[in-house]
This record gives structure tokens, C-alpha cells and sequence, in this order.
């Protein structure tokens, strides 16, 4: 059920991230999404548990843990989404189960390539050569060109940090500890907010933005990121990340049906070539488990 949820949850984010930012300071916008949804996350957590790691060894985890995932991964994505449409960043971001497969491989030098590996790894480097084709016009604009690029970084900020979080035992209180990564991840990015934002035709009282905002912090914050890290510790890395295949397609929907962004067959490639390939690599990459085992 915590998959089936991120699958969709997830997906619908990318479209409200897109509405929030025409409006708001991205990391602003994402810093406070971010702290408000690790604060109602922590009361519950709390309320629940009634016990928390509060040690100096566990805070530094969730705090680079929640740099990664958060203050990298969220919030580039939600800046990159001012020039990027919320269908393509979602295609990109479509590779993250990949970068985690990739990089377990490097991080863990026991693990090796194998025929479906490499495979796979073309295919969705094939499928991301196809969103540069379909948008070959907008690559004029550096701003657009970046914003790709920074998703990608994104991508992998997100995997790495969900790696680094899997192999840390936090068994006193899991809800606590996302909440903490939700709050200074939030606080990093108002932290960066001045330095990297613009705040000309800054409109906080817009109503489809503060719609999306409490969409976020709810949907997007509160349950599927508490979610997420739950599953995460009790499932395989390569069933949780199957949420990804499921999110890009949502986006792509919900963006030409809502916002009119643009869906050829190129797009359409793109999307089946990169979960081609992702899959590929984490069938790859379970199958090489399981020879080891």
C-alpha cells in the first residue's frame, strides 16, 4: 500500500511544485513546505511513540540525510521547475531508482556488471536522449538546459541519501527521524532562500499557490515522506523505487491535461525507454543479489 501510494502521491507532486513556483521563491517555497511538514510530522511522531533518538550520532545523520534528500533533491527540483516543465522533470527524475542501483554498485565493491546492468543503463541513457530531442528548441535557453542538468543532480542526491538512510538502524522512533530530515532540509533551503531565489513578483497570498503549498506539505511532506522511509526499511530497494516508474506518467498527464505543457511521441518513447531501462538494471541488480547470496 506505501508503494501504490507513492506512486501516485508523488506523481500529482511534480504538477503542484510547477503550479507553486510561478508564484513563490522556489526555495522558499520548498524550505517552508518542508519545516511546516517536518513540524506536524514530529507532533505525531511524538504523540506516537512517546521516545526519540535525540543523540549527537543520530541528529548529524538526519541532518546530512535530510540535506541530501531535501535540501538537494527537493529543493533543485522545485527551482529547475521554473524553466523545466513538471512533465519532463518528472521523466528525469524518473532515473533515480537507476542512480541508486548505480551507485550501490560503487559504493559496495563486492557488487559487479551484468549483461542486463549494461543494458539497462543504455536504454535509459537512450530514453534521456530523446527528452533533449523532443525539446531541442527550448535547449536555446541556458536556464531551460541547467534545470535539466539539475534535476539529474537531484536524482542522484536523493538516491545517495536513501541509501545512507537504509544502512543507519534507527529503530527508536522512524516517524521522528524523517521529521527531523523534513525540518533541516526545510531550514537549509530558507537558509539558501536569500542567496539563490528571487523575490521580484514574490505573490504569497496567490490562491492557487497557497493551494498547492497545503496539497504539498500534506500529501507530498507528511504522508509520503513518512511513508517512504518506512518502506524502505522493511522492503527491497528495488520494490520500494517502483514507485518511479508510476510518477512520470502521472506528471505527464496531469501537466498537458492541466497546464497545457506539450506530449508528443517523443515524450511518450522517452518515458518507455527510460523505465525500459530501469527496469532492466534492477532486475539486473536482484538477480546479482541473489547470485550472491
Amino acid at each position: 500500500m506505501a508503494v501504490a501510494y507513492l506512486s501516485l502521491a508523488w506523481g500529482t507532486t511534480y504538477l503542484a511544485i510547477r503550479i507553486a513556483v510561478m508564484h513563490y521563491p522556489a526555495f522558499l517555497f520548498a524550505g517552508f513546505r518542508q519545516v511546516i511538514g517536518g513540524f506536524l510530522l514530529g507532533v505525531i511522531a511524538l504523540a506516537l511513540y512517546r521516545k526519540a533518538d535525540l543523540s549527537r550520532k543520530m541528529i548529524l545523520h538526519n541532518m546530512f540525510v535530510g540535506f541530501l534528500l531535501i535540501t538537494v533533491g527537493n529543493g533543485i527540483v522545485a527551482y529547475a521547475e521554473k524553466t523545466v516543465p513538471s512533465g519532463v522533470a518528472a521523466l528525469i527524475c524518473c532515473l533515480m531508482p537507476l542512480n541508486a542501483v548505480v551507485l550501490n554498485l560503487l559504493i559496495h565493491k563486492n557488487e559487479t556488471l551484468n549483461t542486463k546492468i549494461v543494458a539497462g543503463l543504455v536504454l535509459a541513457i537512450t530514453g534521456v536522449g530523446l527528452i533533449f530531442r523532443d525539446n531541442l528548441s527550448d535547449l536555446i535557453n541556458p536556464s531551460y538546459l541547467w534545470g535539466m542538468i539539475a534535476i539529474y543532480v537531484g536524482t542522484l542526491a536523493w538516491a545517495y541519501g536513501s541509501i545512507r538512510n537504509r544502512y543507519r538502524e534507527a529503530k527508536s522512533n522512524p516517524l521522528f527521524n524523517s521529521a527531523l530530515q523534513l525540518l533541516f532540509g526545510g531550514m537549509f533551503l530558507l537558509i539558501l532562500s536569500p542567496v539563490v531565489d528571487s523575490y521580484e513578483n514574490f505573490e504569497p497570498f496567490q490562491p492557487d499557490a497557497m493551494k498547492a503549498m497545503a496539497y504539498l506539505i500534506i500529501v507530498g511532506s507528511l504522508l509520503a515522506y513518512s511513508l517512504y522511509m518506512y518502506a524502505f526499511k522493511i522492503l527491497p530497494v528495488g520494490v520500494v523505487t517502483l514507485y518511479a516508474y508510476i510518477n512520470p506518467l502521472v506528471a505527464v498527464i496531469l501537466g498537458y491535461f492541466i497546464l497545457d505543457e506539450r506530449l508528443t511521441w517523443f515524450t511518450a518513447l522517452s518515458f518507455v525507454t527510460i523505465v525500459s531501462g530501469v527496469y532492466l538494471v534492477n532486475t539486473g541488480y536482484r538477480k546479482q543479489k541473489q547470485s550472491i547470496k
